[in-house]
């Protein structure tokens, strides 16, 4: 099982369209994917379910806020038990033998972060201290390796756009993260600041997971950037406008990340509707059309980029 976190600082960069569309896409080539929506605005959710499904069958038991409360997440509540599997989405699917299930979100997510803070501090020994921000950091992580995850090839993040804890549980868990981001000045601007933040996270935790009696060898990690994939790209004469070309080479030059080849153009007629149908755009879309047609060379690039096979 691979695990990516898809995240970027700055939100309207496409982000819950391109975990939409490659999740779907991916569980059509007869993989079994997994979404865990941890956006407060729960976008993601809302592409798969209407508010008045989720009001009426997600809200009270079936979000990741159930998993995420109480003293630690996980502790009342197993992960697996909030999943869910859309069925328009994998009605259009169930022929590939692939499948897509979700773990929705909730909107009061937002007010977890302050709570998991909070159960940072309190410690009364070093030892201790280093114990509750392992546990905490990687309530995730362990949650995901249960043998109820055992069955999936693929599980997409879709991360809320800051750094707080619940995003940070979120790159604990993950062996990869995809950065969506426009060819815009304050897109592009974060995607420095995100590589050094991910890279002071990554050092603290192996730190805390390294010495002293909190040590866990176990508890290593080593999450690698998959890339920055370029959302919201106009296109004129079959290529990306001159001024947001000049913005992908200077990342693509100058950036620590790598910049993936495909790219997710501007397309309000396929993306304005997005949720409606409860089934994205790449899967909708007649197969000869220009933007299903991208998401899918953009698929296959990711799924090489992961190791080509998913376990199958």
């Amino acid at each position: 099982m691979q695990v990516v976190a898809v995240m970027n600082y700055k939100g309207g960069v496409g982000k819950t369209t391109l975990t939409a569309n490659l999740g779907a896409e991916i569980a059509s080539r007869g993989h079994k994917v997994l979404l865990i929506d941890l956006d407060p605005q729960a976008n993601l959710t809302f592409s798969f379910y209407s508010i008045d499904q989720w009001i009426e069958d997600l809200r009270k038991d079936s979000t990741i806020m159930r998993w995420y409360e109480g003293d630690m997440p996980g502790r009342d509540v197993d992960l697996h038990e909030v999943v869910v599997t859309p069925p328009e989405v994998n009605a259009r699917i169930e022929e590939s033998g692939g499948r897509l299930d979700l773990i929705p979100s909730h909107l009061k997510l937002i007010d977890i972060d302050l709570r998991l803070a909070a159960r940072l501090g309190g410690g009364t020994t070093l030892g201790e201290s280093k114990r509750k921000f392992l546990d905490l950091h990687g309530c995730l992580a362990r949650a995901l390796k249960a043998d109820a995850f055992r069955e999936y090839d693929l599980v997409l993040i879709d991360c809320a756009p800051n750094f707080g804890l619940v995003t940070k549980t979120a790159i604990v868990a993950s062996d990869w993260v995809l950065v969506p981001a426009r060819a815009d000045y304050l897109s592009t601007l974060g995607i420095a600041y995100l590589d050094g933040n991910c890279n002071e996270l990554v050092a603290e935790y192996n730190d805390y997971a390294s010495h002293g009696p909190a040590a866990r060898a176990e508890d290593q990690i080593s999450p690698r950037f998959l890339g920055v994939v370029f959302t919201m790209v106009k296109f004129y004469a079959n290529r990306p406008i001159a001024t947001q070309q000049n913005y992908i080479e200077e990342v693509r030059v100058n950036s620590q990340i790598p910049v993936l080849q495909g790219v997710v153009r501007d397309s309000p007629k396929h993306f304005g509707d997005a949720g409606e149908s409860g089934i994205p755009t790449v899967l909708r879309a007649p197969i000869d059309d220009e933007v299903a047609v991208e998401f899918r060379a953009l698929a296959k690039e990711i799924v090489d980029g992961l190791g080509g096979g998913l376990g199958r």
